[in-house]
């Protein structure tokens, strides 16, 4: 086989050494257009994971980074002149430029032809003369570009600014500094990657760095100032270029990563954030990958298709981690009042990879001491602490998020919403949140939504809210009253999701006559008299609900719809006074919040669902969201439900873990009002680290209570928890320990005996 390598970073170097060694025949060829000390940066950071695979691999290559890799547990994080230390968290680091010496070596003592200061032929000359072309030429990658319609590259700027300079002395830990300066806050990123030298990387938002003339700066200028601005952690040394500058991170992403026999590997094929120390390391791991499937697979078609099914999936979960942690410090003005521990706490999570228990494996003793700053009563979870909305104290931060359940008979809920929801609040969550209950029969969903626009109806929800509150006393139950809009008359979810009826139709109507999606039905255009049937509608529904006996009301304006359908610019296009400008997009859903506010309960809350995002070009942003949230809360809303999407059929979500919780945090932090985070929050872990960190007061999960109703008792006993937070039901109480179970582990021998 030959093989050609384009770029002589690390990823194209280590793939060329493993392919050699993995089969000496094979014939080796790698360009790289800069001389071979020529490299961007200084250190580079590799996980205990990357370097087990690496001594697996090439235990040569391992014992050379071994010998120079400098080794630490603590990071620091310095803010407002205090410093918080977290230790047990493992890290290894060495220079860039040795990195590649280790690299260039083992390639020579393998026999791959290296060819420096020298450009590759072009990408199809070389698919034309080798069995394999693999493309390592970095984030500007021009094969990437070359092959871009095969290849679909999607690249994202983002908002800040940033240079990597280096000291020549050693941090004692990873260090976190955080500067105020009189054009915004700067951040400071450093670690050791010698004895004797360590990595600073400033950081700071485009307008900051602009505000403070960075951008009129030459590169000395620029380097004398960062070292004056940062002076204390820098112990007053100054810091060095290494063909540094000022750019903006690029985020790379690609819809396929081979063609042919061409292959994109590490930064050519995506890109990761330096503030989770990823790049070197996914390009090292590609390069694994890459030489066990050819050694795998029969021929390198099928050798690139698995090397692409192997890594997609762990590339795409570092690149949401990545972008978490680098929209965590494009927005770290945000913060910037919390609480010290409780920042640093924050800033230790903004991955989403090291979470509450992790960090508490890692120092438990910083962690005990977040909580303590937080609130939490010895030996209770920041999950179990109490949360008050207006006359309402919630026992625990648990909410049952609303769940359509299709399975009312005109409109009525039956037996089924009984034994759903009863099982969920005797399950131990602070508040319990009902479907979305329609206000109208118009405004239903589908033939089997639950509603409250009659008598009858408000009877049967009244049975609910009475088990709850006799049989699972202090959780509380809420209502979610909405209307479909657009999105109505359709059939039940497991027939046939957003798909009209074949028959029994109802009209529909909407802010704009726009139909959901192809084949939907058309809305007719609100009037002015429609829309002020429907608001009392809603003012209706609420007054049934608060005779009900709920707890607590929650609007929907969210997921497309009707009072959705007014906020986005998407799916209003009136031109009357309800649509145009952010502003009138809202006045009608405020008119509704205003009259029902006016006949609800003053001391129950009332929340407010909004979608944060359409995940669609020209609709609604988080930018946007922030508006409406305080437009919202400064009309009485307690609480901001902080869905997104469902607004347009061609939306394109970012799904992962916790991946709508951004937008909750922003919106808590710059519109000043609570929060409840949803979507894809599936662990106690995740509740607990999500509240203690601030990015949300209260954390509603669906489909985690579809699985197991008694989800919070669980997560209780499975914290050894025992307290006012989460009561277990005095039946259940013999089932509050974990049962037993077969052994699984066998006894460990007490000899080990050779031969």
């Amino acid at each position: 086989m030959r093989v050609a390598i384009i770029g002589g970073g690390p990823g194209g170097l280590y793939a060329a050494a493993l392919l050699k060694r993995l089969d000496p025949a094979r014939d080796i060829t790698l360009w790289e257009r800069n001389a071979p000390d020529v490299t961007f940066g200084f250190g580079v950071v590799l996980s205990d994971e990357t370097l087990g695979g690496i001594e697996h691999a090439d235990p040569v290559v391992y014992e050379a980074l071994r010998r120079d890799f400098v080794r630490w547990d603590d990071i620091d994080i310095v803010h407002r002149g205090t410093t918080h230390r977290s230790g047990g968290h493992g890290f290894a680091a060495l220079g860039r430029h040795r990195l590649l010496e280790i690299l260039h070596d083992r390639c020579r003592s393998l026999g791959v032809d290296l060819r420096f200061r020298t450009e590759a032929p072009p990408p199809d000359v070389l698919s034309a003369e080798y069995d394999l072309v693999i493309a390592a030429d970095g984030v500007h990658s021009a094969t990437r570009e070359a092959y871009a319609p095969v290849f679909r590259p999607h690249v994202a700027t983002h908002h800040c600014r940033y240079v990597w300079l280096a000291a020549d002395f050693a941090f004692d830990a990873f260090r976190f500094d955080i500067a105020e300066t009189e054009h915004g806050v700067m951040q400071l990123h450093g670690y050791p990657f010698s004895a004797a030298a360590s990595t600073v990387i400033v950081e700071m938002r485009e307008e900051v760095w602009r505000a403070a003339g960075f951008d009129e700066l030459d590169t000395a200028e620029s380097i004398g100032r960062c070292a004056k601005i940062f002076s204390e952690a820098l112990r007053g040394r100054p810091l060095r270029s290494n063909n540094s500058a000022w750019t903006t991170f690029r985020t790379v992403v690609n819809d396929r990563w081979s063609h042919g026999n061409v292959v994109l590997l590490g930064d050519a094929a995506h890109t990761a954030h330096f503030s989770i120390g990823s790049g070197t390391k996914l390009a090292v791991e590609d390069a694994l990958a890459l030489a066990a499937c050819l050694a795998e697979q029969p021929d390198v078609p099928r050798a690139l298709a698995a090397y692409e099914e192997e890594r997609r999936p762990v590339v795409a979960s570092t690149q949401r981690a990545a972008r978490a942690s680098l929209e965590w410090f494009e927005n770290l003005h945000l913060y910037r009042d919390q609480p010290p521990r409780r920042f640093a706490f924050n800033l230790l999570t903004r991955s989403r990879r090291v979470t509450h228990d992790n960090l508490r494996l890692r120092d438990a003793r910083f962690t005990d001491a977040v909580e303590r700053e937080f609130g939490c009563p010895p030996g209770t979870p920041p999950m179990f602490t109490p949360f008050r909305l207006r006359g309402l104290t919630l026992r625990n931060r648990v909410v049952v998020s609303p769940m359509d359940m299709y399975s009312a008979t005109d409109g009525v809920p039956g037996d089924f919403h009984l034994v759903h929801l009863g099982a969920r609040a005797l399950g131990g969550a602070g508040l319990v949140m009902t479907e979305m209950v329609c206000v109208s029969e118009e405004g239903r969903i589908t033939p089997g939504c639950a509603g409250l626009y009659t008598g009858r109806q408000a009877e049967a929800w009244r049975r609910v809210t009475d088990f709850v509150h006799t049989q699972a006393p202090g959780t509380a139950i809420g209502v979610q009253l909405g209307h479909s809009g657009r999105k109505g008359s359709t059939k039940l979810m497991w027939e046939g999701i957003d798909e009209p009826l074949p028959e029994g139709n109802w009209p529909l109507v909407a802010a704009s006559p726009l139909p959901y999606k192809p084949g939907s039905q058309t809305p007719r255009r609100l009037s002015r008299a429609q829309l002020t049937d429907i608001r009392e509608q809603f003012v209706a529904a609420a007054s049934r609900a608060a005779r009900a006996g709920f707890d607590l009301l929650e609007l929907h304006c969210a997921h497309g719809y009707l009072l959705s359908g007014f906020l986005s610019p998407l799916t209003n296009h009136r031109t009357d006074a309800y649509g145009g400008s952010a502003e009138k997009r809202l006045r009608f859903p405020l008119e509704v919040f205003d009259a029902v506010r006016a006949v609800w309960p003053a001391e129950r809350p009332m929340t407010v669902r909004i979608s944060a995002t359409d995940w669609a070009e020209g609709g609604t942003s988080a930018e946007d969201a922030v508006g409406i949230a305080r437009a919202f809360a400064a009309h009485g809303a307690d609480a901001i439900d902080v869905s997104t999407g469902q607004v347009v059929a061609g939306e394109r979500p970012e799904f992962g873990r916790s991946y709508q919780t951004p937008f909750a945090d922003r919106i808590r932090h710059e519109a000043r009002v609570p929060v409840i985070a949803v979507g894809a929050i599936s662990s106690w872990d995740d509740v607990n680290s999500l509240i203690l960190a601030g990015r949300t007061d209260l954390c509603a999960l669906a489909r985690p209570h579809l699985y197991d109703p008694h989800w919070t008792l669980h997560a209780a006993a499975e914290q050894g928890y025992d307290g006012p937070g989460v009561v277990w039901p005095a039946p259940y109480r013999a089932g509050s320990r974990r049962p037993q179970t077969g052994r699984t582990d066998a006894p460990k021998p007490r000899l080990t005996l050779d031969g």
